[in-house]
């Protein structure tokens, strides 16, 4: 077991969880013990009642929901990809697709099934890639096969979970123990059960949480107990 377990819940739709999960890594490979650090992503659906294969756009559902223009919903967009561009994360506001998020999450959990926290954090980075950069629909089940197989599932098993209720109880967890730990916004992080902190904040700041979790300190100053 690692000295310092980090758990992070994330939406597979939520640009500032792909941030966060990339300063979280930068953070870790900085770290006095990189090695004695692992990860686990946690599944947080920001809308779970968004209904799947709609296929408009994020921009075009930001416009309806706040009765915007096209070009006001894009400027909401649009600061997530500009914040994201000095962490390596190039996204494409226009090509991104309104998903339903919870067969993406499914597997996720299929990942750290499958081949641990390793390749859990290889499918939620492909499956980040697709939403946010390439236009693909993280609802849509044929996009899913090749998605999950393309970061190192077994096709098959990919298969067979997308075409049953497979990890459907391991979303649901994550998300009931989110709702006991009160959280109501992601990325959330949590190091060693003890201390945790809401957003995507600096990879400085993610780093004093990672040393604070390394030399056993309870409750650095700037965090939040659990």
């Amino acid at each position: 077991m690692s000295e310092v377990e980090i758990e992070v819940w994330v939406d597979v739709v939520c640009p500032w969880c792909y941030i966060g999960k990339r300063r979280l890594e930068q953070a870790i490979a900085e770290s006095s013990q990189p090695s004695e650090v692992s990860v686990t992503y946690r599944a947080f659906e920001l809308d779970p009642n968004k209904p799947a294969g709609k296929g408009a756009t994020v921009v075009e559902q930001l416009a309806h929901r706040h009765r915007a223009s096209l070009d006001d919903a894009r400027a909401i967009v649009e600061r997530a990809a500009i914040i994201g561009r000095p962490d390596g994360i190039d996204m494409d506001i226009d090509a991104q697709i309104d998903a339903n998020s919870f067969d993406a999450h499914r597997l996720v959990a299929l990942g750290l099934a499958q081949g641990g926290p390793a390749l859990q954090g290889a499918v939620l980075e492909r499956l980040f890639s697709a939403h946010f950069s390439e236009g693909k629909s993280v609802d849509d089940r044929e996009s899913l096969q090749r998605l999950g197989a393309e970061a190192g599932l077994d096709g098959r098993r990919v298969a067979a979970v997308l075409a049953s209720s497979d990890y459907a109880d391991r979303v649901r967890a994550d998300e009931a123990e989110a709702a006991e730990l009160g959280v109501t916004a992601v990325p959330f992080f949590v190091a060693n059960r003890q201390v945790a902190l809401t957003g995507a904040h600096s990879t400085e700041v993610l780093g004093k949480l990672i040393a604070a979790a390394l030399e056993g300190e309870p409750e650095p100053a700037g965090k939040s107990s659990v």
